[in-house]
């Protein structure tokens, strides 16, 4: 069977690679001039937290997330399973009670847990949320690491092609263009998403960290060199503009909650992009003719896509039947 792959976001890289484990003959067609170029994707956190999300999400999600813990380090090294670590501010201690009563996977750790995960939160938390078995990664890496795993197995990827699915030459297409698909997938939405990269060697982190707080929840996830990025802003509009004075300010004033030296830290990048969502905000996979389009991940690619990636291969390959807790039957309009 030929596939063609449209899209090198990761939904559209995680499909691709998965195909082609499973054999088929694939290839990708990306309408930016380079790997990430025009993909949310690359301005994502990282974070393979499913029992965090698990806050504000269905179960489903954090079942289908699950599965990235065990896809991702075979198929990008750079993944560390450090778990992820859940704060509030004595404050806002309530908001640290009402997450654990929402989630799973935890331990409750003390003043003196918090230290020995991250030293250099020592005496600032008097207590928080260790979730020992999530992981995370750097999305650019990740995104590189797929593109040379494909290359390696003879896939193709065409950069500066906006693919017309109706002219590809393949047995079947896997639309994978998010929001740019929503000229053909009915109830899309586009949700803004805005982070900030700092660099700074005054304060080092080991693991994603999530500082809650009623208004602005915060997640800094650490990068190489010094690098962290900081995000956490959600705004229901498709507006493309760049990262608003209302929203820099308010992440760098939840990041120096955090720690003050972030005061200090030089700013590398601001970056507004949208992700793709349902009403429900779960991913679904619509069939639409030789068409399969994987859309509404939102914020959870790269937590979510192995999971979808696998229902694609296996609806592909006729191997499960559909199953109401891990994909949903659209009809397209």
């Amino acid at each position: 069977m030929r596939v063609a792959v449209i899209g090198a976001g990761v939904a559209g890289l995680v499909t691709a690679v998965t195909l082609a484990e499973q054999g088929l003959a694939v290839e990708v067609f990306e309408r930016g001039a380079a790997l990430g170029e025009q993909a949310c994707s690359s301005a994502a956190g990282g974070m393979l937290a499913p029992w965090c999300e698990g806050e504000s999400a269905e179960n489903a999600l954090v079942e289908l997330g699950r599965q990235a813990l065990d896809w991702w380090p075979r198929h990008d090294p750079g993944t560390l399973a450090r778990g992820t670590l859940v704060l509030a501010p004595p404050r806002d201690a309530g908001e640290l009670t009402r997450f654990a009563a929402r989630t799973s996977g935890y331990d409750r750790i003390d003043a003196d847990g918090v230290a020995t995960l991250e030293p250099d939160l020592a005496g600032r938390f008097r207590q928080g949320l260790f979730f020992a078995q999530e992981a995370h990664l750097d999305p650019r890496r990740a995104l590189a690491a797929l593109a040379e795993r494909l290359r390696a197995v003879g896939v193709p990827i065409h950069y500066g092609i906006a693919a017309e699915e109706t002219a590809l030459d393949a047995d079947r297409v896997v639309d994978c263009r998010g929001l740019s698909a929503r000229d053909r997938v009915a109830g899309l939405r586009g949700v803004r998403g805005e982070m900030l990269v700092l660099r700074t060697h005054d304060i080092r982190l080991s693991r994603p960290v999530r500082l809650l707080h009623p208004r602005i929840p915060l997640y800094v996830v650490p990068r190489s060199d010094g690098h962290v990025m900081i995000g956490a802003t959600m705004i229901e509009s498709d507006d493309r503009r760049g990262v608003s004075a209302r929203s820099a300010i308010e992440l760098l004033s939840a990041a120096y909650a955090l720690h003050p030296a972030f005061a200090e830290a030089e700013i590398v990048e601001l970056r507004a992009d949208i992700r793709p969502a349902f009403a429900d905000n779960l991913p679904a996979i619509i069939e639409d003719g030789r068409v399969l389009r994987l859309n509404g991940l939102f914020r959870h690619g790269f937590l979510l896509s192995p999971a979808m990636a696998r229902q694609v291969a296996d609806r592909l390959l006729a191997v499960t039947g559909s199953s109401d807790a891990h994909h949903r039957q659209r009809r397209h309009a």
